[in-house]
C-alpha cells in the first residue's frame, strides 16, 4: 500500500508532565478518501515510546484506525563544501589562523632575543667587575654598552608585550568566528520520527484524530515565592519544567501530575515469623539498659530522602493544571510556569532555638488557602527590603497551617552556656544529674527604635520512656519559669527585649536514674 508522500502536521496540543517523563497529546484533522489508506503524520519526537502510542478518531465519521506505528529516519551530516566554495566566515577563520601562527613565531623570536640580551648583560657586568678588580677604568665604554643593552631589552620587551596582547585578541576573534561558522554552516545529524497511520473509511470526508504517547527527557518540580508585607503574606505556586524531547511545546494545555507511571509494585511475600521465649539471666534482671538518642519530632508526610528530591505528594497522586496555555522550548533549561497565588493574613514572631543555632529568625505562620496541596519544594523569601534568601516548604494539605522562616535578624545575639553536676544520695540509691542551661539574649537597636520586641525562645529537655529514669523540671530554680512545656520536652519563653536591652533565661532540670540503670 503506498504511503502519502507529504506528511500531515501533527502539533502538540496538550501535555501531562509527570515526575520523570511526559504524556503528550496531539490532534489533527484528516481528509480521508474511501477505502484503506496509509497516511504519514509528523514530524514527531524520535524519543516517543512505541508501545504507548495510541490513536483514535474523535468524530462520528465512519472510519476505523487499523494500525499506527512510529517510523524513524536518520539524516546524516551534510558534506563539507569544496575549497572553491568557501564562505566569507571560513576565509576569515583561515586568515586569523595564519595571523596567529605568524604572531606566535614572532613571539618566540622575541623571547629568544630577550634571553640572549639577558646573558649579554650578565657577561658585561661580569667584565666590569673583573676589570675593576684589575684596576681598569673604562667608565665611558661600560656606560655606553650598558645603555645600549638596556635600550635593546626595553624595545624587545615592549614588542613581546604587544605580540602577546595581539595573540589574546586573536584567540577571542578566532573563537567567535568558529562558533559563528559552526552555527551557520554545520548541519547536525538528526533523527526524526513520523507516524504511519493506516485507516479505513467508508466514505470521503474530514475526520478528527487524537494521538497520545509517552516521551522521556521531561520533568517538573514545584517552586514557590513567599512575599511577607507586614501582617499579609502572598504565596505564589509555580512549576519548574524541563524538557529536551526534541520538539518545542507551543501554546499547549499543561497538566502537572505526581503519578509514577513506571513504578511497578507488588505485595511482599508472606514468610514464617517465629517467636521464641528465653529466660533472662540474673545479670539482665539486675540491670536496665538505656541510652540517650536524638529523636526528630515527626510530622505528616514521607521521610525526606538524600540526593535529587522527587515530588513529595504525601503518598497520593496530585494533579495541577496551568491556568493558561504554556510554551516550553526543548532547550533543557528550567522554565517557570505560574500555577496559583493567594494572599492571607500571617502571624509573625521572632523565634530562636539556641541549642541548634544562635540566630534569631522571623517566623511567619499562616494557613494554606491555595485550594490545593502544597508539595514539598524550595521557596524564595521576599520581605520589604527585597529578597532575603531561600527556604524549604514541606508538604501541606489544603487548609493546613504553614510555617516559614524569613531569615535571621542581625540586631539580636544569643549566647548559650550549659552545665551539669552529678549526685548520688545514699538512701534512695539513685543517681541524680542536674543540668543548668543559661541563655543570654541581647538586642542592638537603632537610635530611633523605642518599641520592645518579643522573642520566642525554645529549649528542650529529655523525655524518658522508662519508669527507671525520671526527668523533672526544677521550677524553683528556673528564672523565669517556662511559659509552656509540651509533651515533647520543648520549653518556651516569650521574652520581651526593649531597644538595647538584655535578658538572661535559666533552665534547670534533673535526670534521676535508679541504681540498676546502665548506659547513661
Amino acid at each position: 500500500m503506498p504511503t502519502a508522500p507529504k506528511p500531515i502536521a501533527l502539533p502538540v496540543t496538550a501535555v501531562t508532565c509527570l515526575e520523570d517523563r511526559a504524556h503528550v497529546e496531539r490532534s489533527a484533522v484528516l481528509d480521508l478518501q474511501p477505502g484503506v489508506q496509509r497516511l504519514r503524520l509528523g514530524p514527531v519526537s524520535a524519543l516517543a515510546v512505541d508501545r504507548t502510542l495510541h490513536a483514535e478518531l474523535t468524530t462520528g465519521h465512519p472510519a476505523t484506525v487499523l494500525d499506527a506505528r512510529i517510523v524513524r529516519e536518520w539524516t546524516p551530516r551534510g558534506p563539507l563544501p569544496s575549497p572553491d566554495d568557501d564562505s566569507a566566515l571560513r576565509h576569515r577563520v583561515h586568515a586569523l589562523e595564519e595571523e596567529r601562527l605568524t604572531v606566535e613565531r614572532r613571539r618566540d623570536r622575541l623571547r629568544s632575543r630577550l634571553d640572549l640580551l639577558g646573558r649579554l648583560a650578565a657577561d658585561l657586568l661580569r667584565e666590569i667587575g673583573e676589570g675593576a678588580g684589575y684596576g681598569e677604568t673604562e667608565g665611558p665604554r661600560w656606560t655606553r654598552e650598558l645603555d645600549r643593552v638596556d635600550a635593546e631589552r626595553d624595545t624587545c620587551g615592549e614588542q613581546l608585550r604587544a605580540a602577546e596582547a595581539r595573540l589574546t585578541a586573536l584567540a577571542v576573534e578566532l573563537g567567535e568566528a568558529q562558533r559563528a561558522m559552526n552555527l551557520a554552516e554545520t548541519e547536525p545529524a538528526e533523527l526524526v520520527g513520523h507516524i504511519e497511520l493506516t485507516v479505513e473509511a467508508a466514505v470521503a470526508g474530514p475526520v478528527g484524530l487524537r494521538l497520545t504517547h509517552l516521551t522521556p527527557c521531561a520533568l517538573w518540580r514545584p517552586a514557590y515565592r513567599a512575599v511577607l508585607d507586614g501582617d499579609s503574606l502572598t504565596l505564589e505556586t509555580d512549576a519548574m519544567v524541563w524538557q529536551r524531547t526534541g520538539e518545542d511545546w507551543s501554546d499547549v494545555r499543561l497538566t502537572l501530575s505526581t503519578a509514577r507511571s513506571a513504578l511497578a509494585a507488588e505485595p511482599p511475600r508472606l514468610r514464617e515469623d517465629r517467636l521464641t521465649l528465653k529466660d533472662r539471666t540474673a545479670e539482665e534482671r539486675r540491670t536496665v539498659e538505656v541510652e540517650l538518642r536524638e529523636q526528630e519530632i515527626g510530622d505528616l508526610g514521607p521521610a525526606p530522602v538524600l540526593g535529587l528530591p522527587g515530588v513529595d505528594d504525601g503518598g497520593e497522586t496530585r494533579v495541577l493544571d496551568a491556568p493558561t496555555p504554556v510554551s516550553v522550548p526543548a532547550d533543557g533549561r528550567a522554565h517557570r510556569v505560574p500555577l496559583s497565588a493567594f494572599t492571607t493574613g500571617a502571624n509573625s514572631e521572632y523565634a530562636c532555638a539556641p541549642e541548634l543555632s544562635a540566630l534569631v529568625t522571623r517566623v511567619a505562620r499562616f494557613d494554606n488557602r491555595s485550594g490545593h496541596a502544597l508539595l514539598a519544594g524550595p521557596v524564595d523569601l521576599v520581605r520589604g527590603s527585597g529578597f532575603t534568601g531561600r527556604g524549604t516548604l514541606d508538604f501541606t494539605a489544603p487548609g493546613a497551617p504553614v510555617e516559614l522562616a524569613f531569615g535571621s535578624c542581625d540586631d539580636y545575639r544569643v549566647v548559650r552556656h550549659a552545665e551539669e553536676s552529678h549526685a548520688s544520695p545514699g538512701l534512695t540509691q539513685r543517681t541524680v544529674t542536674t543540668h543548668t542551661v543559661r541563655l543570654h539574649l541581647s538586642r542592638f537597636s537603632a537610635p530611633a527604635e523605642q518599641a520592645g520586641q518579643t522573642v520566642a525562645v525554645q529549649e528542650r529537655i529529655p523525655v524518658s520512656e522508662v519508669s527507671a529514669v525520671e526527668v523533672r523540671l526544677r521550677e524553683e530554680a528556673c528564672s523565669p519559669v517556662p511559659d509552656t512545656l509540651d509533651a515533647e520536652g520543648i520549653a518556651r519563653w516569650n521574652v520581651v527585649l526593649p531597644p538595647g536591652g538584655r535578658h538572661t533565661v535559666t533552665l534547670v532540670y534533673e535526670v534521676s536514674a535508679s541504681a540498676k540503670v546502665a548506659g547513661l
